[in-house]
């Protein structure tokens, strides 16, 4: 594995994090716009669907990756 790729897996973890939170985020007002009140947002709602999914799909991966490869977890003795 390149060792941009290690670096951004193992070192920026918080950018999982967040884009999980941001994903999940999404996705509720995305969810919310589908209420009956809201109905001319559908489609706006939509979108937000789409992407909340895309968001969590994206930090969730990032975790499995760390989680499945345990030599990104270690630390490789770089200062």
């Amino acid at each position: 594995m390149s060792s941009l790729l290690k670096t951004i897996v193992r070192d920026f973890r918080w950018v999982h994090l967040s884009l999980g939170i941001m994903g999940n985020f999404t996705f509720l007002v995305g969810s919310i716009l589908f209420l009956p009140s809201f109905s001319e947002w559908q489609t706006t709602g939509v979108v937000l669907f789409i992407v909340g999914s895309a968001l969590m799909f994206v930090g969730a991966l990032g975790e499995f990756v760390l989680k499945a490869i345990p030599s990104l977890s270690e630390d490789d003795g770089a200062a």
